[in-house]
């Protein structure tokens, strides 16, 4: 029901107290009955000229029947009707409308029970088509939307609808226009805000996923492994066809683990022969090696100053 608006109740307010002013110069006290016929009058006009002056939003369009027959499409702005004749049974609003609706425990295409909600953005292009070829619009609007929907779950997969969400808002859009494209409604867009799955299957998707992730790692660490051990053969030849490469990396090797303090390494006969150790060679580069990191190790000894002792004096 549309509200009386501000424009129509100023003119009643106006041509009544014009009436009521017109009867007290008349007549003033002497006649009140013909006072009240004038007050009467006044009022009658003041319906009839607020009932006949109607304004429409910008939004708003009035379409007007006249004697129940469709006259013309009325709006926006200031327009006039004769009052008794002519009547409004529609104010249509042709701005951009949202609906929600959603489909409950509706099987998808392999059996499986899901709860959507979506939401459509719509548009009345065809006010006249809107109030003439359809009772109720909004709510042809809500049942073409809620089959639609069902329609479109039962010719998917469930792990489609999961991932391509906005396929199906295309397809449910292009099923809706076509239904609601006669009665002068425009679908803009459908947009799916929830699908809800069953508890049990939301688990068990739970744990397929995290399986699956555990399988990737596992094939990533095993795709490491393999090109570390690749690495390992290539050096491996390095050192196969460069004898004195091997040696030098013998010595770091042996270095590196003697030149802590108090630190044991024990090596293999067989080591110290295919790293040269036991020759004569081998020992004196290594005794030159760790004289050379004493020698390194005393130097920064001395350079540091020692601290001063303070000798108590004779009584």
């Amino acid at each position: 029901m549309r509200k009386i608006s501000s424009f129509s109740l100023l003119i009643f307010v106006v041509i009544l107290g014009i009436g009521v002013a017109v009867a007290y110069a008349m007549n003033g006290a002497s006649n009140i009955f013909a006072g009240i016929w004038i007050i009467g009058i006044a009022f009658v006009l003041a319906f009839a000229f607020s009932s006949a002056v109607q304004v429409a939003d910008q939004w708003s369009r009035a379409v007007v029947l006249r004697l129940g027959k469709f006259r013309s499409l009325e709006g926006p702005g200031v327009f006039l009707i004769i009052p008794m004749i002519e009547n409004i049974p529609y104010w249509l609003d042709t701005r951009v409308l949202t609906s929600s609706f959603k489909a409950e425990k509706t099987l998808t295409k392999d059996t499986v029970p899901v709860d959507v909600d979506a939401v459509l953005f719509w548009k009345i292009i065809d006010p006249k088509k809107a109030a003439l070829d359809v009772a109720d619009y909004q709510s042809a609007i809500n049942w073409a939307s809620q089959t639609a929907l069902r329609d479109v779950i039962g010719k998917t997969m469930l792990s489609d609808m999961l991932e391509g969400r906005d396929k199906i808002s295309d397809s449910l859009r292009k099923i809706i226009d076509e239904r609601t494209e006669p009665w002068g409604i425009n679908v803009i867009s459908v947009e799916v805000k929830d699908v809800l799955i069953p508890s049990g299957l939301e688990n068990a998707m739970s744990m397929q996923a995290q399986a699956d992730r555990e399988r990737q790692a596992r094939v990533i660490l095993g795709d490491s492994e393999r090109q570390v051990a690749e690495s390992f053969g290539e050096a491996a030849k390095t050192y196969a066809n460069n004898p004195v490469a091997l040696h030098l990396r013998a010595m770091n090797m042996l270095y590196e683990g003697l030149k802590q303090n108090s630190t044991i390494v024990l090596v293999p006969s067989s080591a110290i022969d295919s790293m040269q150790l036991g020759d004569l060679a081998g020992i004196t580069a290594l005794t030159m090696k760790l004289s050379q990191e004493h020698a390194n190790r005393e130097k920064e000894s001395a350079s540091t100053p020692a601290p001063a002792v303070e000798l108590p004096q004779a009584a």
